[in-house]
This record gives structure tokens, C-alpha cells and sequence, in this order.
């Protein structure tokens, strides 16, 4: 889902996967569509893609021998002013090809951060360990500053930790869909229950998006996928000198880090997937995005009854339904008036979708709610206000999220599939259904001829259903009420992973990122794993961490700094 409040970088705005969903049974829908096995032309397209595919991945591993036998693949300097990546950080630049089916045909070029292992305590090095944090769209640049976290001492002693912009991210050769300060004008008013006229208007909306890729991208705009983000993965890790990979994934690097592992099972050496996307590929995307309403709406509901529990602090209602009244109220004001001046139902939406993220934002947005309620609109103003100086950031995070997950896998061509899915989520999943409809409806119009097929992820090519071979212990990591990537996409990934997959469970909780410092059971398995290889069992669980007390607007300034790094916490979108 995407909303303009970053959570991730230090300077970055970025985004988060609106996927998965919480019971393969929950929501029987219409699979996304693409030409049957009995169309015309169907086996020889199979056939054609199948070789694209395959050169391509040969492209790659000439691409990772190449960079594995080159001294100084990777040429770590001070970083560029642009990143705001302070010393001990250096940056270094990696080229990799467009198209990996002409491993040397024109270059783009992929930002890298690190910053070397401290061997701290007399610690051995134990290779470098490479972090995605999602999106797709989002930076992993910032990465390296948990070094100095204390939180990440032990595994930073061990480890270089190492981040990189994947290709089209930032200054990795961006991509871009439209003029970014188109998105910068607001207030934006979006009507609760859409009309006839306003789905119209959205649809045309998204049609223009999709020709604003194409023209602007050009003959780039189908080598935006998860499979070209696994080879360049790849060869990042060739190029640090690694023979095997440590990886590190959030939300939507939790899809890449299982793809990664699938078809690279012999070069993986640690692997952590926190947040897991469900990654059957009857689900990728249009399926999970459908299905993520219900977890976000799950969330939507733990957030009201919090606040309904602190009545006394916020007065905002003594039951969840009270504090929805609460909401509303709030958003039948700003449809009249906008906060502000800049803040109307779109941005009250997006704003309030963070609180289904992450629970450390609910003081702020119930105080804000509260003092609207007051008289006081300045507060909702400042949190839901968009940043004009992060517009560029949005947009091309925007774009790299639409364009890998148009060109991964087909999506319903017609109108009328996606108005009748969502018209019929929407009827017990409001809070969130239309919005992320819209935001992915140019896979609809998308103007690329073929998509990618979905790895079967913990299958071979060729032989399906079968287990990686010899992939070693892996780590998943799950929020029980996650509502971004909801819990039974982690069990589904435990299960194609295989006997050697383990899954730490944090119970009755629901924020978005777990490893990092918000839940010290689930770091000392993470940082227990990443030292040794080991896990305390096959299903672990860990109790929640505290939910966060009440604040008032006017003490917040008397509040210490949370406990998470925000480096760590999965983007927003």
C-alpha cells in the first residue's frame, strides 16, 4: 500500500509491499488472468519465454564469475553528499546489465553501501551480510548505520554489514513514471464508497500512469522483475567477494531471499526473512493484494481498541466502534475543510494506514485525532501532511513498486474483474480495499507484451514441487497480527522452504518488521542464528512486545527515543 509517510531510510521515502493475506481460504477470488494453455501460440510463447528465461540466467552466472575474478569489483569510498551516509559508511558502485540475456549489452549501474566488520571482542569475520528491506522500491543504503546500534554489536563484529539501492531505486539508474510534483499538490479528497464516475476517473488515472512508465523508461521497462533483481543480487554477492550469500530481507525481500534461495540453493549460507509475503505463485500479486484488506483491516481494529482502552487519555470513545465514530467525524471535517490546507480524506487515510503498520505511532495519531476533535487541527496537519521535499523519493519508489509487480506476473485485464473483487472485499474490509486497488490498477493497462511466470518458490525448474537442493537452515521471522504480510504467509514460506526452515513467531503482535531491537526474544534468535547457524527449534514462539503507553501531544517532547532503529522497520508505501 502506498502512503507518502517514509519509515525506513535516513533520507529516503519509500514503500511496502501490499500483499499477502491471512488465510488461503478467507477469500475465493478470480485467479489473475493470462493466455490459457490452449491459446492459440500458447506453447510456443511458453517455449520462447522459457528461453528468454534461460539466457538470462546464464547471462548472470557469466556476470558472477566475471565480477567474482575481478580485483576490485567493488571500489568502497567515501559516500556521495546525496546519500547522507556518514563515515564509518562507504559507498562503492556496481555495474550489471540491463538485460542478462546480453550480459554485455548496455549497463546500469546499482549503489552499494557498507561498512566492514569491527571484529569487536576479538570476533571472527564471518563474511558479509547484505539487507533488502523491500518496497519493491525501497533503499537498503541506510543498512549499514545499525553499526553503531547496540542492538546489532555482536552481529556487526561478525558480519560487514552491506546495503545497496536494487536497480531502478534512488541513484541505482532510477525509474520514474511522472513528474513527481504532480504528487506534491494536495489536498487529495477520496470518497469512502467510490461512485460509477469516481472509478472512471481512477481507471483513466491509471491508464495514464501506465503509458507515463512506458514513456519515460522506454525499452528498460520490462527488466524491472524479481527475477532481474535475484540475478543482480547475485552478482552483488560475487562482487563482495562472497562465495555464498548472507541475506537479510523484509517484506518484500522476504519474495526475493526465497526466490534467491530457489534457484540458488547451493549458494546460500544464512538467510533471515522477516515479514514473510506468501509466496505461492497463484497469489503473486494481484491474489495477495486483494487478500492483505482483511489483515490491515484486523489492524485497523487492534489500533481503535487501544485507543478505546486509553479513553481517558484521548477521549476519543470507550469501545473500538466509538473511536471509529471518532474517525469519522474527523473525515467528514476534512472533506469540507482540509487540515491545514493540505490535508484531506486521501491524506487522513494514508496517514492513519501507518497506525496499521506500526503500533509505535498510535500516541501521535490518536492524539492527533483528539485534538482536531478540540479544536486543534495543527497536529493531524504535521503528521499528515505531504513532504514536497520528499516527492521525488515517493515517485520513483511509486514506480519501481508498480513496474516489478505489473511485469511479475499476469493481473486481470478487464475493469470489471477488479470492480467486482474489490466491491465485494470491500463490504468487510473497507479501510484499506479501494485504496490499494487503485494504486495497483496500471498492472492493468500495463504496456509490456509478456510478464514473467512466478518462481515456485522451494521448487527446482523442472521439477515441481521438489525442495531446493541443499538448502542449509533458513530463518523466518513473523508477526502473529502482521497486517502488511500476514502470518500465514510465513507458514507457507516455512513449509516450501522445507524441513531446514525455521519460523520464530512473535505472539499477538502486529507491527510490520520484527528483527531489530522492537522484541529481544525474537533478536537473540536472529542473532543467535546469523553467529551460529543454529535455531532454538523448528517453531518457536516469543511473547509480544509492550504496546506503546499513552502520550499526549503535549509531553511527547519528554519522550525518550524509541527502542527501534528505524533503519530496520520495513518501508511504507
Amino acid at each position: 500500500m502506498l502512503t507518502p509517510l517514509a519509515r525506513c531510510g535516513v533520507a529516503a521515502a519509500v514503500l511496502s509491499l501490499t500483499l499477502c493475506i491471512p488465510s488461503p481460504h478467507a477469500h475465493a477470488t478470480t485467479a489473475a488472468p493470462g493466455p490459457g494453455p490452449d491459446a492459440p501460440g500458447a506453447a510456443a510463447r511458453s517455449a520462447a519465454s522459457a528461453a528468454r528465461t534461460a539466457a538470462a540466467d546464464a547471462g548472470a552466472e557469466l556476470v558472477a564469475r566475471r565480477a567474482a575474478k575481478a580485483a576490485g569489483a567493488l571500489d568502497f569510498r567515501a559516500c556521495p553528499a546525496v546519500e547522507e551516509l556518514p563515515p564509518p559508511v562507504r559507498c562503492a558502485t556496481l555495474r550489471v546489465p540491463l538485460d542478462y540475456a546480453r550480459p554485455d549489452g548496455p549497463p546500469i549501474s546499482l549503489t552499494v553501501s557498507r561498512v566492514p566488520a569491527t571484529r569487536h571482542g576479538g570476533a571472527a569475520r564471518q563474511g558479509a551480510l547484505v539487507y533488502n528491506p523491500g518496497g519493491p522500491g525501497a533503499s537498503g543504503m541506510f543498512f549499514p548505520l545499525v553499526s553503531g546500534l547496540p542492538e546489532w554489536e555482536r552481529i556487526g563484529a561478525a558480519y560487514d554489514l552491506v546495503g545497496y539501492a536494487p536497480r531502478g531505486v534512488g541513484r541505482s539508474s532510477p525509474l520514474s513514471c511522472e513528474d513527481p510534483a504532480g504528487r506534491t499538490k494536495g489536498p487529495t479528497q477520496v470518497p469512502a464508497e467510490p461512485s460509477a464516475a469516481y472509478k472512471q476517473r481512477r481507471v483513466a488515472e491509471a491508464r495514464a500512469y501506465a503509458r507515463g512508465c512506458a514513456e519515460r523508461a522506454g525499452a528498460a521497462l520490462p527488466y524491472y522483475t524479481t527475477l532481474d533483481n535475484v540475478r543482480d543480487l547475485h552478482v552483488l554477492r560475487a562482487a563482495l567477494g562472497e562465495e555464498k550469500l548472507s541475506f537479510l530481507g523484509a517484506s518484500y525481500g522476504t519474495y526475493l531471499g526465497a526466490v534467491y534461495a530457489t534457484l540458488h540453493p547451493g549458494q546460500v549460507r544464512r538467510m533471515v526473512l522477516d515479514s514473510a509475503v506468501d509466496p505461492d505463485p497463484r497469489r503473486i500479486w494481484y491474489v495477495n493484494n486483494l487478500d492483505q484488506a482483511t489483515g490491515f483491516e484486523r489492524r485497523w481494529y487492534d489500533f481503535r481498541a487501544w485507543a478505546a482502552r486509553h479513553h481517558a487519555a484521548y477521549r476519543l470513545g470507550a469501545t473500538p466502534e466509538a473511536v471509529q465514530a471518532s474517525y469519522e467525524r474527523v473525515r467528514e471535517a476534512v472533506a469540507r475543510t482540509p487540515a491545514g490546507g493540505a490535508v484531506g480524506t486521501g491524506e487522513l487515510q494514508a496517514a492513519f494506514l501507518q497506525a496499521a503498520y506500526y503500533d509505535d505511532v498510535w500516541p501521535e495519531r490518536a492524539a492527533a485525532l483528539s485534538a482536531f476533535l478540540a479544536g486543534d487541527p495543527g497536529p493531524l496537519a504535521e503528521q499528515a501532511r505531504p513532504d514536497p521535499e520528499s516527492a521525488a523519493a515517493r515517485e520513483n519508489a511509486r514506480a519501481v513498486y508498480t513496474a516489478v509487480l505489473c511485469n511479475d506476473a499476469a493481473w486481470p485485464a478487464q475493469w470489471e474483474t477488479w470492480d467486482r473483487d474489490n466491491t465485494e472485499l470491500a463490504r468487510r474490509a473497507p479501510f484499506e480495499t479501494w485504496a490499494n486497488a487503485f494504486l495497483n490498477l496500471p498492472c492493468a493497462y500495463w504496456p509490456v507484451g509478456e510478464r514473467q511466470q512466478p518462481v515456485a518458490v522451494g521448487g527446482r525448474p523442472g521439477a515441481a514441487g521438489a525442495r531446493p537442493a541443499a538448502l542449509p537452515r533458513t530463518l523466518v521471522v513473523a508477526a502473529e497480527r502482521d497486517g502488511a504480510t500476514p502470518y500465514p504467509g510465513a507458514l507457507e514460506l516455512q513449509r516450501r522452504l522445507g524441513a531446514e526452515a525455521a519460523l520464530v513467531t512473535e505472539e499477538g503482535a502486529g507491527s510490520h518488521g520484527v528483527v531489530g531491537g522492537r522484541n529481544d526474544c525474537v533478536d537473540r534468535h536472529v542473532e543467535r542464528y546469523l553467529l551460529t547457524g543454529d535455531t532454538a527449534g523448528w517453531r518457536v514462539t516469543c511473547a509480544p512486545h509492550p504496546e506503546p503507553a499513552p502520550v499526549s501531544l503535549d509531553d511527547r517532547a519528554a519522550r525518550g527515543p524509541g527502542k527501534v532503529p528505524r533503519a530496520l522497520l520495513p518501508p511504507v508505501v
